[in-house]
């Protein structure tokens, strides 16, 4: 390890539906956090690690800040609080459009953290000049410590200052991780954010968010992943929603997550998928602790 190594650990913070996802999936450059575009996709907070000879990166993805409504949506939200202690460099994700809507609480902790701030203001392809300045300054005038970047997370415009300038900020130290891995989840995890994406991109409404994904087994074998996991709903009509027409809704998520998967994993896989109802999960501290919440 070299005399000037660098480390530390690089929190990803903003509203829903900036691009916090995205922009994880580019620097890491591996399909860590489901994106869909839908509010609250993120539940957890996600490691993605990017390591090379000099330095070592651990990003954390957190779920948009919001108004928690329910048990689940307080649970995520703690998520956010930790991020907002334990970083030695925040990335606070905008866009263009975005009103400053931070919650006050979460700009107070911001306006007095002793951490470094990089403002990211994405989408700035879709963006004309004047709106980008006029985003810029007010961030200025809300954060005036902070240092802001116009980038655009999909077209990864900017990207390589962004992360030049997040190793120039980061302190000396060693390693927290082995450097040959990238995330701190298990694969059952992304097996379960696999299927969940699938079923945000196919129903509407509430559905989505009633949604709980557990994987029962997980069996690798040399040339296939044998996969059976549960899809778990509140309520009975939602289970009916789910299935679908002679099981045809549940098929097509099916399909699409197996597509994914067999991408995600480079190996051929079998997923075998059931719908049970769960009553009133998300409202339940034991089963929300069961689900890692």
């Amino acid at each position: 390890m070299s005399v000037n190594h660098k480390a530390g650990f690089v929190n990803i913070i903003g509203c829903p539906n900036v691009g916090k996802s995205t922009l994880m999936n580019a620097l890491v450059g591996e399909r860590l956090s489901i994106i869909t575009s839908k509010a609250q996709t993120t539940r957890h907070r996600i490691m993605g690690i990017v390591s090379d000879e000099h330095s070592q990166i651990v990003f954390s993805d957190t779920p948009g800040i919001i108004k928690p409504l329910y048990k689940l949506q307080e649970k995520m939200m703690q998520f956010v609080i930790t991020a907002l202690s334990d970083a030695d460099l925040f990335l606070l994700i905008t866009d263009i459009f975005e009103d400053i809507k931070l919650e006050e609480s979460y700009l107070t902790k911001l306006q007095k953290t002793q951490t470094p701030i990089l403002i990211l203001v994405n989408k700035m392809d879709i963006a004309t000049p004047e709106k980008l300045e006029a985003k810029i300054n007010e961030w200025k005038e809300r954060l005036p410590l902070a240092e802001i970047l116009p980038i655009s997370a999909l077209h990864k415009f900017n990207l390589e200052k962004v992360m030049q300038r997040i190793i120039e900020l980061l302190p000396v130290g060693n390693a927290f991780y082995d450097k040959n891995e990238y995330t701190d989840k298990p694969e059952r995890f992304f097996v379960c954010e696999i299927i969940r994406e699938k079923i945000l991109m196919n129903y509407q409404k509430e559905i989505p968010y009633s949604v709980e994904v557990v994987v029962n087994s997980f069996k690798e074998e040399e040339k296939i992943i044998k996969i059976q996991a549960d899809i778990l709903v509140e309520r009975d009509s939602q289970k009916g929603i789910i299935i679908g027409n002679k099981g045809a809704a549940l098929k097509k998520v099916g399909t699409q997550a197996r597509v994914d998967l067999e991408k995600f994993f480079a190996k051929q896989i079998y997923l075998e998928l059931f719908v049970k109802v769960d009553k009133d999960w998300r409202s339940n501290d034991r089963r929300l602790g069961a689900f890692g919440y």
